[in-house]
């Protein structure tokens, strides 16, 4: 029996380091337990400072991403950067991923389009969270959009906290690990679920079995959002080993 293979293309920051980490190791650890396999190819958008005028500058950038990951005929293309969808205002993932599906169709090679921003408030609706409390590397005003972005949603965010950090690869240099002790901090009485890390640049994989084990509730990130929502738009079982609830076996078999 032959064995699919899927190319999985991401249009990332020019400065971001993890989503080119966090989301092959998912798929690897699902290669372990499932048959198809994966291919990773990339296309980016400069940007350096995570700050509005930046962000807006990168997502400019969006279309030429598109196209290029179009040549290379991918399965599925990944908008990874969450902050950047969300500060463009409330529902604009939508437009972004009806758009660059669009460009693949005009290049000749028609994919899904997932970002990380509709993949973050798909998984938590997926998992049945109405309340949850987020973490962010990004400054007070931007996570403030994040979190209006994700109530207009119709997911209350009951508390949140920003390490204020504007330099993306200073993001990106975070210690995953660090996250099991500062989400202490965060309100979580009347939560869902908790999102270690609303960011795509932060790292938070490693960590996220562990906190979910301490806190007793669903815990979720951007990417693995993303490669959940992934997952489903190539219509294979959306479950990774080590990801947490929504990558478990369980969610994935409901989706």
């Amino acid at each position: 029996m032959t064995t699919r293979t899927y190319r999985i293309g991401q249009i990332v920051p020019s400065s971001n380091t993890t989503m080119e980490t966090e989301i092959p190791a998912m798929l690897r650890a699902r290669e372990a337990v499932e048959p198809e396999r994966f291919t990773f190819h990339s296309s980016r958008m400069r940007m350096k400072s995570v700050t509005k005028a930046e962000l807006e500058a990168m997502d400019a950038e969006s279309d030429r991403c598109a196209a290029e990951l179009a040549d290379a005929d991918v399965d599925v293309l990944g908008y990874a950067c969450l902050v950047a969808i969300m500060t463009m205002g409330r529902g604009y993932h939508c437009q972004s991923e009806a758009r660059l599906r669009a460009v693949t169709e005009r290049e000749g090679h028609p994919a899904p389009v997932v970002t990380s921003a509709g993949a973050l408030v798909d998984g938590l609706k997926a998992l049945g969270a109405r309340r949850v409390s987020i973490v962010t590397p990004y400054l007070r005003p931007l996570t403030r959009l994040v979190t209006e972005y994700i109530e207009a949603e119709g997911v209350e965010v009951i508390d949140s906290i920003s390490l204020e950090i504007a330099d993306n690869l200073e993001v990106g240099r975070q210690d995953p690990m660090a996250l099991v002790d500062i989400y202490k901090d965060l309100n979580l009485d009347g939560a869902d679920a908790l999102v270690l890390s609303a960011c795509v640049q932060m790292p938070s994989l490693p960590a996220v079995p562990v906190v979910e084990a301490e806190c007793g509730l669903p815990v979720v990130s951007a990417s693995v959002c993303t490669v959940y929502q992934m997952l489903r738009s190539l219509n294979l079982a959306p479950h990774a080993p080590g990801a947490g609830a929504l990558l478990s076996e369980s969610v994935g078999a409901s989706a």
